[in-house]
């Protein structure tokens, strides 16, 4: 993995010697060199190690996930901000499963960096309502959930958001005990 700046350079470089083959008219050469820069300039739009992050993922291979994300190892100089937003999405999706107070903060930090597409940003949103729901803080939780669903405009996360609503009205309810069945003092005869 090369450095953001590092992608940058190596594509400028091969697209100037791609114009000079050009010149000196050996024109295959040179399409092929540009078609090599524009990889470079892919590379720094869309991160390798985030790309086959997101292929893990996909296959449910959560170490292999992480161990990918563990070669970024500096995210702010490394990565634009919108990949230093799918790191933290994606750190926090980890780190989820183990650590809820780690992963608020991944998924926090991964909204506010913004995320390209909106069905992850109802993802990441729509996590930390439910780690707001579970530290019982009910009213974030709605709002969030609520940004989730406005967010989610082709319904892919419908079912995740009506079983989180109806978790949330389960809540709500009282637990009424009805003292019919058990004596305080045990059976007396």
């Amino acid at each position: 993995m090369f450095n953001k700046n590092i992608k940058l350079f190596l594509a400028a470089a091969i697209v100037a010697y791609a114009v000079y083959q050009i010149i000196e008219t050996y024109v295959g050469n040179g399409i092929m060199l540009i078609l090599l820069a524009s990889v470079f300039v892919f590379l720094y739009f869309k991160n390798e190690m985030i790309l086959l992050a997101f292929l893990k993922l996909r296959k449910q291979d959560f170490p292999g996930t992480e161990r990918l994300l563990n070669k970024i190892k500096n995210p702010k100089t490394a990565l634009t901000s919108k990949q230093q937003g799918y790191y933290n999405f994606l750190k926090g999706i980890m780190v989820s499963q183990t650590n809820m107070n780690d992963a608020e903060k991944y998924f926090k930090n991964a909204v506010s960096l913004g995320l390209s597409m909106d069905h992850d940003l109802a993802m990441a949103k729509l996590n930390l309502a439910g780690i707001a729901f579970t530290k019982r803080r009910k009213q974030e939780a709605q709002k969030l959930l609520q940004e989730a669903q406005k967010l989610d405009k082709r319904d892919m996360l419908s079912e995740q958001i009506k079983m989180m609503k109806q978790q949330m009205k389960k809540s709500a309810m009282p637990n009424q005990h009805f003292g019919g069945q058990q004596q305080r003092g045990g059976k007396r005869r």
